[in-house]
């Protein structure tokens, strides 16, 4: 993948955009392919996971037997080569030392930043999700509704590729015939668990996933993504054409070398150079956003990281996507005397309202899947999940909201660890591994966290990083409503594990141990909220900063709710429509 060094740098660009994963991989495919000349920031190294991915390596091939270390939180093989939640020379700070107040960030310091880590899990917010506080009178509500966002989650679909099937149900967003590729079938403790959890009204469907089940339909789908753009439509084909199917190998969180999965390394980044309108700079570590005396964004001051000097490059307009935690330090560090505050602050809500998603989880073991005979399970990672089912019963819960829930069984590679076996060794040992490897069960909730004022985050007085750049300070605090939610959680995992005869581990009833910590399920949105009013909100609904219409925030900031549905494909769909509009502006002349 070609990469710009400093000396080949334009003396101004019509589009900066800093970031390069979901929201800016996005935003730098739709300007490239309408003609916008872009310059992207990455604040890590250059990635190819083409090159890069040790797809066939076992565990046995690694250090330490690829288990989690500080600088690997992940194990060795996954595609985060420099990240995680502590990243050396950037620290960042907390407001409490109540453990129950931290919040932990995840940072992926490479080309295409967390998109090469996710799990994939693209499930569209529902029209409830755009709308909760008209609901039940909590937190906000988007100053868009679903059918603003829907025709973009068609497009994301299909450039990324998604398989997944239409269940028509509540809240849980259908796609339109066509778009979504086939689901890969369920396994057979899969399916033991949809058989015996009917009866709880709980249903058990495909997930949809940003994975190729199959090829991508490279004659149709070009034409329905970039209709009179002939240019666009040739260049996405041969991309499309460059991708294989998965083969159900290996895992999804390595990379994947032949661009089955999505990853904005293999998806958007090499169609969007391949229109000639697309220069990438590396080590570019984003410091401010610079303003010309007429109070619009007109380029960016960055850190080289490998000189260690900083740098400014100029622009007509600028994009951040560099993860909301990141945005909104860029935002509060660029000061000025219009802009005393931090830059688009104007409502002084940069850095408020962040949230994460509500996360818990049970295991267990189940005697039906013992001593079942030697095979391969490894699949394509999650195949089913269970989406929200008590919308209706909201009122009988305690708490506002709901999860959905991912769980795994089978045989899959196994770790350290002997598949549920005591410590032993010799014949016994083996015999025992035999039965039980594949007996276990685990679940997992991802829920919906209502933003509330005690999370936010904010620039820390006297801490700075390595390149003398302010850092972050996090206040954080689950409510009632994610602390009862999380207990209710366990007490379901526990209830299900029951129900399909196996024996669970104790379920925690205290939701303040059973909930995951702030950031560790790496949902991180908030911080510049969307909305209708300049008073009450960072951007507006194009996701253009009120005080800086020229200025757009294309990740995660400006979600003004966090639903149990995955962030990733709304970033990219609402990156879309906002780089749609932004080429409109432009063309106009009204930026």
């Amino acid at each position: 993948m070609p990469i710009i060094t400093e000396k080949d740098l334009q003396p101004i660009y019509d589009v900066i955009v800093v970031g390069s994963g979901a929201g800016g991989g996005q935003s730098a495919y739709t300007l490239t392919m309408n003609g916008v000349k872009v310059l992207m920031l990455e604040a890590g190294r250059n990635y190819d996971p083409v090159t890069e991915t040790p797809m066939f390596q076992s565990k046995a091939d690694a250090p330490l037997r690829a288990m989690s270390t500080k600088e690997k939180p992940f194990g060795f093989h996954d595609a985060t080569v420099d990240g995680g939640w502590e990243v050396p020379g950037e620290p960042y700070t907390q407001a409490s030392t109540d453990p129950k107040q931290r919040f932990d960030w995840w940072r992926a310091r490479m080309l295409g930043g967390r998109t090469n880590h996710w799990g994939r899990i693209s499930l569209r917010n529902g029209p409830y999700d755009f709308k909760p506080y008209s609901r039940d009178g909590l937190g906000f509500d988007w100053p868009i509704s679903y059918e603003d966002v829907a025709p973009y989650y068609d497009k994301v679909e299909m450039l990324v590729g998604v398989y997944g099937s239409n269940e028509g149900l509540e809240n849980t967003p259908d796609s339109p015939n066509g778009t979504l590729l086939p689901a890969p079938k369920a396994r057979a403790g899969e399916l033991y668990v949809k058989k015996h959890i009917a009866k709880f009204g709980m249903p058990v469907i495909p997930i949809h996933r940003a994975v190729l089940s199959t090829r991508q339909d490279h004659v149709n789908f070009p034409a329905r993504l970039h209709p009179n753009n002939p240019k666009a439509q040739k260049i996405i084909a041969k991309a499309m054409q460059e991708r294989a199917a998965c083969f159900w190998a290996t895992d999804c969180g390595r990379g994947c070398a032949i661009k089955a999965n999505y990853q904005s390394t293999t998806v958007h980044l090499p169609p969007a150079l391949a229109t000639g309108n697309l220069d990438i700079l590396c080590n570019a570590h984003a410091r401010e956003v610079t303003v010309g005396a007429d109070g619009k964004a007109n380029g960016v001051i960055y850190i080289d990281k490998v000189a260690g000097q900083e740098r400014a490059v100029k622009a007509r307009a600028v994009i951040l996507a560099a993860s909301s935690g990141e945005t909104a330090r860029i935002l509060l560090n660029s000061k000025s005397h219009r802009f005393p505050n931090g830059l688009a602050n104007g409502s002084g809500l940069v850095g408020k309202y962040i949230m994460d998603t509500v996360g818990a989880g049970l295991g267990g073991s189940v005697p039906a899947f013992e001593n079942l005979p030697v095979h391969n399970e490894e699949g394509a990672g999650t195949h089913v999940y269970i989406p929200w089912w008590l919308y209706k019963d909201a009122s009988k819960l305690g708490f506002a909201r709901g999860y959905h829930i991912e769980f795994g069984t089978g045989r899959r590679m196994p770790g350290l660890g002997a598949g549920g076996a005591s410590p032993g060794y010799g014949k016994s040992y083996k015999e025992e591994v035999r039965q039980k490897y594949g007996a276990g069960i685990g679940f997992a909730g991802r829920g919906e966290m209502i933003p509330n004022e005690n999370s936010f985050c904010e620039i820390d007085p006297t801490v700075k990083d390595k390149w003398g750049i302010p850092v972050l300070r996090f206040h954080w605090k689950w409510s009632d409503h994610e602390l009862k939610q999380a207990a209710h959680m366990e007490a379901t995992f526990a209830m299900v594990i029951e129900a399909i005869g196996g024996k669970a581990k104790k379920p925690e009833a205290d939701g303040s141990k059973a909930i995951e910590a702030g950031g560790r399920i790496i949902h991180e949105v908030g911080g510049a909220l969307m909305g209708a009013d300049a008073k009450k909100s960072v951007t507006n609904r194009w996701n253009q900063c009120w005080d800086v219409p020229n200025l757009v925030l294309n990740d995660g900031s400006a979600f003004c709710s966090n639903a149990d549905k995955n962030p990733t494909l709304t970033i990219m769909a609402l990156a879309w429509r906002a780089s749609d509009h932004l080429v409109e502006e432009m063309r106009k002349g009204n930026l």
